[in-house]
Order: structure tokens, then C-alpha cells, then sequence
């Protein structure tokens, strides 16, 4: 479903970037447990529903749980790395590519939700 791919990716855009525009968000991610990374992943996992939603009803919950959940653990592992390394935009390419590594993890569970949700019923 190359539609939902597409829907995904402006909803992950929208969701970690301009709707997490807030320090409390993006500063408190590498602190398990964190409201402000607990809320940035419930953004992604609100936003996961909606679109699933439009395909697969009520059921969408399960992917929407599933995509917050990895989303969390994505960003949180990324934040502490780049603690662990003292990593910033301005000290190191490090930072960028373990960003990109992150963007490309959150890309990769939006093939893997789509491959799943939306797997052929295989009949007898």
C-alpha cells in the first residue's frame, strides 16, 4: 500500500519536526520514561492510527501501539548514544549520521507495519 508509505512518512515529518519544535520534548527523550519523550512517541502513534484507521478501522490501535513504542525506543537509544559520545551538529559528523540512522529505522518500521497490516490473507 504505497498510499499508506506515503501518509506515514509526511505524518513522521510532521511529527518530529515541527510538532516536536518544544525543548521539553526533544530534550527529555534519552530520560526513560519521560513525559516529554512518552508524548513525542503518543504523537507518532496518534498520528499511525488516523492514517491506518482509514483502511483498517478500529484495529489500527495495534500498529499505532506498535509504531509508539518503537518510536520511543528508537529515539531514546539515539539520544543516549549521542550523550554516550558527545555528539552535536556542530562537533562531529557522528551526530548526523546517527541521526540518519535514526530516520532510516523509523522508515524501515513503516515498511514493516505496511507489510504486516496489510499482508494478503493467504486462502486454503
Amino acid at each position: 500500500m504505497l498510499e499508506a508509505l506515503i501518509f506515514l512518512f509526511v505524518k513522521h515529518f510532521i511529527c518530529d519536526f515541527p510538532l516536536q519544535a518544544n525543548p521539553w520534548m526533544y530534550r527529555n527523550k534519552g530520560t526513560y520514561g519521560h513525559a516529554g519523550g512518552l508524548a513525542h512517541a503518543a504523537l507518532h502513534g496518534a498520528g499511525t492510527f488516523i492514517i491506518f484507521a482509514f483502511w483498517l478501522g478500529a484495529g489500527a490501535w495495534v500498529y499505532a501501539l506498535a509504531d509508539a513504542a518503537i518510536h520511543y525506543h528508537i529515539d531514546w537509544a539515539k539520544m543516549n548514544a549521542g550523550k554516550r559520545y558527545d555528539l552535536k551538529p556542530d562537533n562531529s559528523e557522528w551526530f548526523w549520521i546517527l541521526l540518519g540512522f535514526d530516520q532510516l529505522l523509523h522508515h524501515l518500521t513503516y515498511f514493516a507495519l505496511v507489510a504486516i497490516a496489510f499482508k494478503p490473507i493467504a486462502t486454503a
